[in-house]
């Protein structure tokens, strides 16, 4: 059983990890798609027999992107450390923590974007091209609508991901759940406060596939 004293104790201090682990999360998921949505468009788009072909462009940045991914996201946030200072101007706390969720998700987020984009059947974008749809309007007014739940279940699983990593960051001074489990769970070996900072990310991973389930299964719906 968890301690009453130490759930008192420590309630401010679980109250603003959260809170910051939250505020890590939805700002880096929000810039990783501003970023990786765009690519992952280009990764489908630029590939043979679609509708704006560059095997270079398509080669070049699936190259980037996979190369990307192949670094382990610890040490990632530990390589780009003169960066984030140079962005933000420190490498410590939640700000300081977005910067490498950031950069970690962009190519996670293309490929999880070009997935669903390659789910549409290629007679759609066939009939689109024979009725004189522009590229443009093919991925605005074809593509996306058509992937748009398929995409959202995808951010659900990106910011999923992001609490996960940005539990990681906590073992750099990072802030949020993850720094406070490391600093007290780990170092000062108190498990009551462990437990309580896993159920918490617990909780924030169940309604955050909740709401992208809603989400997805809603929208889903009046496409049909």
């Amino acid at each position: 059983m968890i301690d009453i004293k130490i759930l008192a104790e420590y309630a401010g201090l679980l109250g603003k990890g959260t809170i910051d682990t939250l505020y890590m999360v939805v700002l880096a998921t929000t810039f990783a798609y501003l970023f990786g949505l765009p690519f992952g468009v280009i990764l489908v788009i630029t590939d043979r027999n679609h509708v704006l072909p560059s095997k270079k462009l398509n080669a070049l940045l699936g190259g980037v992107i996979n190369v990307m991914r192949s670094v382990p996201f610890i040490i990632l946030l530990i390589a780009i450390i003169p960066f984030t200072r140079l962005v933000v101007g420190t490498t410590i706390g939640a700000t300081a923590s977005v910067v490498p969720l950031v950069i970690g998700a962009i190519p996670f987020v293309a490929r999880m974007v070009e997935t669903s984009l390659k789910e549409i059947d290629r007679g759609t974008i066939e009939a689109a091209q024979s009725m004189g749809a522009s590229p443009w309007e093919i991925i605005r007014k074809v593509m996306i609508p058509e992937t748009l739940p398929s995409i959202i279940l995808g951010v659900s699983i990106t910011t999923i991901t992001l609490v996960g990593y940005s539990a990681m960051a906590g073992a750099v001074g990072g802030g949020g759940l993850g720094d406070i489990a490391i600093r007290y769970g780990y170092y000062r070996y108190q498990k009551d406060l462990m437990i309580l900072t896993i159920i918490l990310l617990v909780v924030i991973v169940q309604f955050i596939q909740s709401v992208g389930n809603f989400l997805s299964r809603k929208i889903d719906k009046k496409n049909k």
